[in-house]
């Protein structure tokens, strides 16, 4: 379900494309002296908001996806790292390395980096945790690059499974990067799209909620307060984010 805020973004664009509907229907009689109020420039802003939700949605999507694909890569490295750590108890490593390794594994076991990360609606905003998951996931990597440096430095450590080999730890250590850089930039990318969004509907001077409740006095100050196009543009809401 599509949060308040979010739902709200919308409605404003929906609401002010009712509100040109009706200017439009006064003929000549809507003649605003200010440029803004203008009909073209009414079509014109409404079309820049629809743009600019779209691209929220757009990016916001692409960023669920990211983290999806993170959570799906992630999924199995605990156990895999149980795994390495089974692998390297059956060679020739000192206790003291087999004790190190461990030390790493416990740091992996004991971080949780939970899919609640995910927003499941395209229009849900964007989590503001993004931060403390960004870290968790960085310390799972950093994790696994520690157990790989106690491998690879352990000469007895030549697994025969290739899952459990070197070379493929650090594949997984490269996947796992690009992975969580790419959430970061995804997060990045729709939180600029929004900041983006607000400013066309919200802009202190030329935002589309603004430039509504002007045309609403204009209408009122050209028909009258009493007149029947002022009471069908009275009515039409616009609101700004937590009014």
């Amino acid at each position: 379900m599509a949060s308040t805020s979010e739902t709200g973004h919308a409605k404003n664009a929906a609401n002010f494309q009712d509100l040109i509907e009706f200017v439009t229907g006064y003929g000549a009689a809507y003649n605003p002296s200010k440029n803004s109020l203008k009909i073209p420039q009414l079509i014109s802003l409404k079309a820049a908001a629809d743009s600019n939700l779209a691209d929220v949605i757009s990016k916001n999507t692409n960023f669920n996806n990211k983290v999806n694909e993170r959570i799906v890569a992630f999924s199995g490295l605990k156990s895999f790292s149980t795994r390495l750590i089974n692998a390297l108890q059956t060679t020739d490593a000192t206790p003291e390395t087999i004790g190190n390794a461990k030390s790493f594994n416990r740091k992996m076991q004991g971080k949780k980096a939970s899919s609640a990360q995910t927003p499941t609606d395209p229009n849900a905003p964007v989590p503001t945790t993004i931060s403390s998951s960004q870290q968790s996931y960085d310390q799972l990597i950093q994790h696994l690059a520690g157990l790989k440096s106690v491998l690879e430095a352990e000469p007895s450590y030549t697994p025969n499974e290739s899952d459990l080999q070197v070379p493929t730890i650090q594949s997984k250590i490269t996947d796992f990067t690009t992975k969580n850089n790419a959430v970061a930039t995804a997060y990045t990318s729709v939180s600029n799209s929004r900041i983006t969004r607000n400013e066309t509907l919200y802009a202190a001077n030329t935002g589309l909620v603004k430039t509504a409740n002007e045309v609403k006095k204009y209408v009122k100050s050209v028909f009258g307060a009493n007149s029947p196009q002022f009471d069908q543009v009275k009515g039409i809401e616009f609101k700004k984010p937590g009014n």
